[in-house]
């Protein structure tokens, strides 16, 4: 494994996002994902039965994701080295979304920007799980915050933290923990029982990604002369006012540094669901907090990329 290919995949990220047109591993995954839980389900059918189908949904989903990575790199690294490169390259880039983040926030920002409150409804209800018909501009800029400064960390921090553990295989089994996390980890009726197991995995694949990156959005919100001391101290102080134990960290971390509010009561399937509030209100949000926060984001993850790549360089001059 060379850092020569972390850079070059980065910048390919930033440079072209993820176009639909290309073949993605995650597309692969959630593929692999809805097939094993289709096979589950016709087997399992009693809570406990699910529970444990859910274990092994989980392993034959990760285990797939790195094993299909690991002899495919080592296959292309035997027939020439270059072209092993190019492809661990491949598979570092799809495992990023920083330019896709952007791109996304972005969307919903040009809209709002023009005026067309449908539009950006609409565009806000492909990165949120919330009901958007009847939000508000100030509401919409909330949610892109919220999703941008969450997906900061599960979308870019936390695959380059296993890239720097185990190479590409490993990064690309984090995002196969992700896409299981998003995909059946929900506390609903249908996936409560066959999806416990996956969500409590992304739980704790992200506990240090989530806290690495309360400390990487603070120093990009000084490096983009945003209030980082309150970033620190809301960061901290609110760190646990979301459902996820990870969430929060990078959701209070980006309110404290832009001075808003995040969280609260939303909609979900036409129930309100009461949440607490994050961060102080010290100024109403705004279009331009969209903005930022990407800016944010975008500084963060070049933060990371040199840290890690810094510690593995690090350790393999101590070995």
């Amino acid at each position: 494994m060379s850092i020569f290919t972390w850079f070059i995949a980065f910048l390919l990220d930033l440079k072209l996002g993820d176009p639909q047109s290309w073949p993605h591993p995650v597309r692969w995954i959630g593929e692999l994902i809805s097939k094993t839980e289709a096979m589950i389900r016709s087997r399992c059918k009693t809570e406990s039965g699910l529970q444990l189908g859910g274990i092994v949904l989980w392993l034959v989903v990760v285990g797939a994701a790195w094993l299909a990575s690991y002899w495919v790199l080592r296959l292309a690294f035997g027939i020439q080295f270059w072209l092993g490169c190019a492809v661990e390259v491949w598979m570092i880039y799809t495992t990023l979304a920083t330019r896709s983040l952007s791109d996304a926030a972005d969307q919903v920002y040009q809209a709002l920007k023009k005026g067309d409150l449908a539009e950006s409804r609409e565009k806000l209800s492909w990165i949120v799980g919330r009901d958007t018909a009847e939000l508000a501009p100030p509401q919409i800029a909330r949610a892109v915050t919220e999703t941008v400064a969450e997906n900061t960390v599960d979308g870019v921090i936390a695959p380059l933290f296993f890239l720097m553990l185990g190479g590409a295989p490993l990064a690309m089994a984090y995002k196969a923990v992700n896409t299981l996390d998003s995909m059946v980890g929900y506390k609903t009726p249908k996936f409560q029982a066959i999806g416990m197991f996956s969500a409590r995995a992304d739980d704790v694949a992200n506990w240090i990604p989530a806290r690495l990156g309360w400390l990487l959005l603070a120093l990009a919100a000084w490096w983009l002369k945003l209030d980082y001391r309150q970033a620190l101290h809301i960061g901290w102080r609110d760190r646990y006012q979301h459902k996820s134990p990870n969430s929060g960290w990078s959701e209070a971390t980006v309110a404290g540094a832009l001075g808003v509010r995040l969280g609260g009561p939303n909609t979900y399937f036409n129930q309100r669901v009461e949440k607490p509030w994050i961060g102080d209100e010290r100024r109403e949000i705004t279009l331009d907090d969209m903005t930022k926060t990407t800016q944010l984001m975008k500084v963060a993850s070049v933060m990371a990329l040199l840290l890690f790549a810094l510690l593995y360089s690090l350790f393999n001059l101590m070995i």
